[in-house]
C-alpha cells in the first residue's frame, strides 16, 4: 500500500489524545512519506506537557499557538493557515488532518478541490461532515492494539460480525454490483476503492478484521474466488449470492 506521496501531517493537539500517536504515525506511513509533521497547541498549558517525549520520538514539530480569547479556538485557525501555505508551496501530494473537530471540514474540501488527497484521523466522536470531506478517514481507536499480559505481545480485537449492520451489507452488495463484470464477479481491489468513495470511514478494522478479504469471507451474502495472475500472485474476486 505504501506510495511515494509526500504528505503534510497536521495535528490538532488540543483535540487528540497523545496515546494514539505512535500507532497513527505507523498507519500514515502506509499512505506516503510524512515530510512535514506539525502539531498545534498552547504548549504553555500543563495538560500538554505529556506530549514532549512523544513529539521527540516521532520527530513532530510543535507549533505554539496562544489562546488569545476565551471560547475561540486559535489552534484551528493556525492549522488552517499553515495548511493553505503548504498547499501553495506545491511541495506535498497530500495532507493528513488529525482532529475530531468538524471545523476542518471546509479545509478538507478546499484541499481536495486543489487535487490533493486528504486522509483524516480522529476518534469515533468525529462529526460526519469532516469524515465525508476526506478521501479516507481512519478512527484512532482501531489502531490501538491490546497487550497480552502473559507475553507482552500485541493482539487485535476479535472480529465481530454482529456489528455489520444491514446498512453495511447493502453498501458492500451495491459496490460489488457496480464493479462486477457480466458474470457478476468483481475484483476486490476495485470494490474496496468504490466503498471508500461512498463512505470514507469504512475500514474492515472497525469490525475486527485486518483486511477486506476476511470480512467478505465471513459473510454468507458473498462468494469469494482466488485467481492466479501470471503464476506469480493471486487476485481476489467477489460475487453477490443470488
Amino acid at each position: 500500500m505504501t506510495t511515494n506521496k509526500n504528505l503534510a501531517v497536521l495535528i490538532d493537539g488540543d483535540n487528540i489524545p497523545s496515546r494514539y500517536i505512535k500507532e497513527m504515525m505507523d498507519e500514515i506511513s502506509k499512505y506516503g512519506t510524512p515530510t512535514i509533521k506539525r502539531i498545534y497547541g498552547d504548549w504553555t498549558k500543563p495538560h500538554l506537557s505529556k506530549w514532549k517525549k512523544i513529539l521527540l520520538e516521532n520527530a513532530i514539530n510543535p507549533i505554539q499557538q496562544y489562546s488569545y480569547t476565551t471560547g475561540k479556538n486559535a489552534t484551528d485557525s493556525a492549522m488552517i493557515i499553515d495548511a493553505m501555505d503548504i498547499l501553495y508551496s506545491g511541495n506535498v501530494d497530500g495532507f493528513v488532518l488529525v482532529s475530531s473537530d468538524s471545523d476542518f471540514t471546509k479545509l478538507a474540501n478546499r484541499l481536495r478541490e486543489s487535487g490533493k488527497v486528504v486522509y483524516g484521523f480522529g476518534e469515533k466522536k468525529t462529526p460526519d461532515p469532516f469524515i465525508v470531506a476526506c478521501d479516507k478517514f481512519i478512527y484512532l481507536e482501531i489502531l490501538k492494539v491490546e497487550e497480552k499480559p502473559e507475553t507482552g505481545n500485541k493482539k487485535q480485537k476479535a472480529p465481530n460480525v454482529d456489528q455489520i449492520t444491514p446498512k453495511v451489507i447493502k453498501l458492500l452488495q451495491s459496490s460489488v454490483t457496480a464493479c462486477a463484470d457480466e458474470d457478476g464477479w468483481a475484483f476486490l481491489g476495485d470494490v474496496g476503492g468504490l466503498i471508500l468513495k461512498k463512505q470514507p470511514n469504512f475500514d474492515p478494522r472497525n469490525f475486527g478484521f485486518e483486511k477486506l478479504t476476511p470480512l467478505f469471507k465471513s459473510l454468507d451474502q458473498f462468494t469469494i474466488e482466488q485467481r492466479d495472475q501470471n503464476n506469480r500472485f493471486k487476485l481476489i474476486y467477489v460475487k453477490n449470492k443470488g
